[in-house]
């Protein structure tokens, strides 16, 4: 795990990071360097949760850009974070119409990551 990404998208996103800290803290008791690498999952959950209260999409552009770019430039290590503890675990359990938007913003870079897993689009 890339600890210097994990700290540097707490701060660059502190709202979400609240968020996805009480997801974190409720799955893994606490949030810590340790379980770095699976916070990126309850970033992912909580995110997911935004999107089935209705929240819009376009607070999340930023979000979407900026692991965009890590992904693109970042080492091994962030590319595979990103992959498999953010992007697999998005649209979890949210409804398509629920996605929709989310799904329409998200870079097409990150969309071909999820696909290749999922083997579909989220809707």
């Amino acid at each position: 795990m890339d600890i210097d990404f994990y700290h540097r998208t707490r701060s660059e996103f502190p709202e979400l990071t609240a968020m996805a800290d009480r997801e974190h803290v409720r799955v893994w008791g606490e949030v810590d360097e340790d379980t770095a690498f699976c916070w990126f999952e309850s970033l992912a959950k909580a995110l997911n949760q935004e999107m089935r209260n209705g929240v819009p999409s376009k607070g999340y552009n930023h979000l979407f850009r900026y692991f965009n770019d890590q992904y693109r430039e970042g080492c091994n290590k962030v590319k595979e974070c990103i992959d498999v503890s953010f992007i697999e675990n998005l649209f979890w359990d949210v409804p398509s119409s629920k996605c929709e938007t989310y799904w329409r913003d998200l870079p097409a870079d990150l969309k071909d990551l999820y696909i290749e897993f999922h083997g579909k689009r989220p809707l």
